[in-house]
């Protein structure tokens, strides 16, 4: 098994990503040579239609992007290509993210589920940059995040949505890096969101110190909050729209990755446990123990990559570095969260 990369950003959002694609290159790693890296026409005439959107809402990740390219001694044209459209193309990234909050916890868990063959690329980010949030952050890519929690206490994690539909605008991965660097709290974030272009197909699970907790389900024509109901005060998402609202979204040809069953695993289990949220029922879901959640056969090049737990009102963040069925959380402290 292979940990995750560990990284850390500090200095301005240009200067991050010029010395990280400078030791990467030092390093003989060419980020443009991975097979992964696919840029297409089609791509790019999609990436050229966003960068005015990123210009006005959040220019600086442009920035960060040209350091990375300009250290990497790569093309910048082709590196926001890459990133900026993300998601909304064909991509196999699964995962499960869950929160739950009674007088005594504030918890959000996310398994995220890929490629093994790729799983020496996946990355632990610890990000402190010039007038931006502190966060701490996981992504199977670079620059944009899938899970991560700030310095005050923000916890944010995407399911990838198989794109139906796309329109210029943010793309999963970097609605969640933007919620880390520059939110404080769920309601913060669900205004963001309610304001800006959106591209691809997602869900965002968010919860905060207050123990606001939702779902939200979005693309570039709809938007629905799915708040805790009447079974319990918990949330859950997967890799399939829920709601009413959005299910005629989702696409059911294509492998999902049990996505529907990884969903009700876990919802049953919140539901039937609603007097009984912990730590260790969070860790217990993840790990698989009341049903289908990451037990994927590795000889198919699908796994749990990493698990994560962010006990927001402790101040904690737990990782699993591989399987959480296999390995242990481990506490990560380099953070410093914000009292």
């Amino acid at each position: 098994m292979i940990k995750m990369y560990h990284g850390r950003f500090k200095k301005s959002h240009y200067e991050a990503g010029f010395n990280w694609g400078k030791l990467l290159y030092k390093k003989g790693k060419i980020i443009s040579n991975n097979h992964t890296f696919r840029i297409t026409e089609e791509r790019k005439r999609f990436a050229k239609k966003c960068l005015p959107i990123y210009e006005k809402y959040y220019p600086e990740i442009l920035e960060e992007i040209k350091g990375l390219a300009k250290g990497q001694h790569s093309s910048y044209e082709d590196f926001y290509t890459f990133l900026l459209s993300m998601y909304c193309f064909e991509f196999d990234n699964h995962c499960t993210c869950i929160a739950v909050k009674d007088n005594n916890n504030i918890l959000f868990g996310r398994n995220s589920d890929f490629l093994v063959s790729l799983e020496k690329l996946y990355m632990n980010c610890l990000y402190n940059l010039d007038n931006a949030y502190a966060f701490n952050g996981n992504t199977t890519a670079f620059i944009e995040m899938e899970d991560g929690i700030n310095e005050y206490g923000l916890a944010v994690g995407l399911t990838f949505i198989y794109p139906t539909i796309i329109k210029a605008g943010f793309n999963a991965g970097m609605i969640v890096r933007y919620l880390l660097e520059k939110c404080k709290t769920t309601d913060e974030a669900l205004s963001f969101l309610q304001s800006i272009p959106i591209a691809s197909q997602q869900t965002l699970t968010i919860a905060d110190r207050t123990g606001n907790i939702v779902v939200v389900e979005c693309n570039c024509e709809e938007i629905e909050i799915i708040r805790p109901n009447k079974d319990g005060n918990f949330i859950v998402a997967t890799n399939d729209f829920n709601s009413n609202k959005m299910k005629h979204y989702n696409n059911y040809e294509i492998d999902t990755w049990k996505a529907e069953e990884r969903y009700f695993v876990a919802y049953n289990t919140l539901k039937n446990l609603k007097d009984n949220y912990s730590f260790d029922l969070i860790r217990d879901i993840l790990s698989g123990k009341y049903g289908f959640m990451c037990q994927y056969d590795r000889k198919n090049d699908a796994d749990t990559v990493w698990s994560v737990i962010y006990d927001i009102r402790n101040n904690a963040i737990y990782r699993v570095e591989g399987n959480p069925k296999r390995k242990k959380f481990k506490l990560d402290t380099r953070l410093k969260l914000k009292s």
